[in-house]
């Protein structure tokens, strides 16, 4: 009798353990959409610190040429003087992250968007190329 007695009092009932599972759900439920939002939050400021460097190198290149900016964004790449290579542009859940330069002006495309002709007024500016909108509503192409 001893013996049933100890086996019986042993374990959790099947109440508890369903419980103990509805409460993991919640807050898993709970924490994934957090975990996402967190993941995108990184890609974006993974980005503008990415569009960051690349400006304080076209700064440097432009002091260094002395009033004269690259004609194409990959000479601050020569030799790794100014950058040892083009960081990567995140755009993310719209484009595929990538170094790759376009056009001069955004096309809503991936990448960098470099703007080298010297008469416009914009000459000398990189962005991100994308014109959909971060977290915050702003447009890709306004930092």
């Amino acid at each position: 009798m001893n013996k049933m007695k100890r086996w019986a009092a042993s374990g959790f009932t099947l109440i508890e353990l369903m419980i103990v599972v509805a409460i993991i759900g919640i807050l898993a439920a709970i924490a994934i959409p957090k975990f996402a939002s967190l993941m995108r939050k990184s890609g974006e400021g993974a980005s503008k610190g990415n569009l960051g460097a690349i400006r304080s190198a076209l700064s440097i290149y432009y002091g260094d040429m002395e009033g004269q900016y690259p004609s194409v964004m990959s000479a601050l790449t020569v030799n790794g003087k100014y950058l040892s290579a083009l960081p990567v542009a995140k755009a993310p859940n719209y484009h595929t992250d990538t170094s790759a330069l376009q056009d001069p002006t955004p096309n809503d495309g991936n990448g960098w968007a470099y703007d080298n002709v010297n008469t416009d007024a914009n000459f000398g500016t990189v962005m991100v190329n994308c014109t959909h909108t971060d977290t915050k509503g702003t447009t890709w192409t306004q930092y």
